[in-house]
């Protein structure tokens, strides 16, 4: 019995110890899948949207050498009534609006402040759409008919074999793909954790081969669908998305602080909702695609791509939002009204015609209610109107 017991003992030490070299080796991995388990906790869901850098694999965005762009003040605005109500029950940790390219309204909550870098969500998609403009423009992409396995062939015998760009550019894919954020046995989720252990996302968007609609037929929200306007970019180009993003917008924007994409395991950037801003540089964005694309006196997006992709090009049903080239539009937009959203609350908000935008970061976990949505366009819309009186 002294003999087994020295041997059990043995076999125990020799578990305990190869436990222990695993957990070390592999303490990132399991950081970061503690982090996304914990990533929408109410406690802790406003420090983890201000410091995603601080869990997730991430590489910078190179504001470049230029010096930083102005964003005037202007005479300060009074919000709207209800304002102060809709701010507390929408989870928002800043406002920003901006009237003729001026600052007029600025302000930052539950303890969050100018120099934070907040996650952009699917804001990150028009990033991306206007990227994918510029490429278009400058030939290094065709047509919007193409297959997307022209650029990304290892999409071949996938769920996306068939597929165009101008599909995955509307959300129009038929792939079958699960966005429920509440569910962890969801595909968006899945993702998450892929993300978080250090895994690929090409490798994941390829693992993909039930579509349940052809391609282009009907509209359905699929985030995937925007990584793989990535591997698109990415195979026409032969160059990573954060380096053009750089070379093409961020640098000619002129930020104020350096911005950041979450990546995979293979440092490719996480396009469908990893970008990370401070509110005044998502309001240099704005400001710039409400110009038309044109910035400091250069056109850095052509037009004609701007009024396309901010314009309904999906088969979206008539009570629904609207949806262009990763933009989105109320289903009753006014002329010229479109925003970049992301999950939880966050908005890139333009009125055109009004020279408005209105940038709001939040924490709201009840964005999925279509009463919060509609309370949220009242108020950007309230806002905009307040400069007519």
């Amino acid at each position: 019995m002294r003999t087994l017991g020295k041997w059990l003992g043995r076999i125990l030490l020799t578990l305990l110890l190869a436990a222990v070299a695993v957990g070390v080796w592999k303490r990132e991995e399991i950081t970061r899948l503690l982090a996304v388990n914990s990533l929408f906790e109410e406690e802790k869901i406003v420090a983890n949207f201000s410091n995603m850098n601080a869990a997730f694999l991430n590489r910078p965005v190179s504001r470049g050498e230029g010096s930083v762009s102005e964003l005037p003040v202007g005479a300060q605005m009074t919000l709207p009534e209800g304002a102060e109500d809709w701010i507390e029950s929408a989870d928002v940790t800043s406002l920003l609006v901006l009237k003729d390219g001026e600052i007029r309204f600025e302000d930052y909550y539950q303890d969050t402040s100018p120099t934070d870098r907040r996650i952009s969500w699917s804001i990150a998609k028009s990033y991306l759409s206007v990227l994918f403009g510029i490429l278009l423009d400058e030939g290094a992409i065709a047509s919007l008919d193409d297959p997307v396995t022209k650029y990304a062939p290892s999409l071949t015998r996938t769920a996306y074999d068939g597929t165009s760009i101008k599909d995955v550019l509307t959300m129009q894919s038929g792939v079958v793909f699960d966005e429920d954020y509440f569910d962890q046995k969801s595909d968006i989720n899945r993702m998450g954790r892929a993300i978080a252990l250090g895994g690929t996302l090409d490798g994941f968007t390829a693992s993909f081969t039930e579509t349940d609609q052809a391609p282009g037929e009907a509209w359905r929200y699929v985030s995937i669908d925007t990584h793989v306007i990535g591997m698109v970019i990415r195979g026409a180009t032969g160059r990573d998305v954060a380096s053009l993003l750089s070379e093409k917008v961020v640098a000619p924007l002129g930020l104020e602080t350096e911005p950041y994409y979450l990546t995979d395991g293979e440092a490719v950037a996480f396009v469908l909702g990893g970008l990370n801003f401070t509110t005044r540089d998502y309001a240099r964005f704005g400001q710039m695609v409400a110009q038309d694309g044109e910035w400091q006196g250069a056109q850095i997006v052509p037009t004609d791509w701007l009024r396309a992709s901010t314009s309904p090009q999906a088969n979206t049903a008539p009570e629904k939002r609207q949806y262009g080239y990763q933009w989105w539009m109320p289903f009753d937009a006014r002329d010229g009204e479109f925003f970049g959203h992301g999950i939880y609350g966050q908005y890139v908000y333009v009125d055109r015609p009004a020279n408005v935008v209105i940038v709001v970061t939040a924490t709201d976990r009840e964005f999925r209610q279509s009463e919060v949505y509609h309370s949220n366009i009242a108020m950007f819309r309230a806002i905009a109107e307040a400069f007519d009186g």
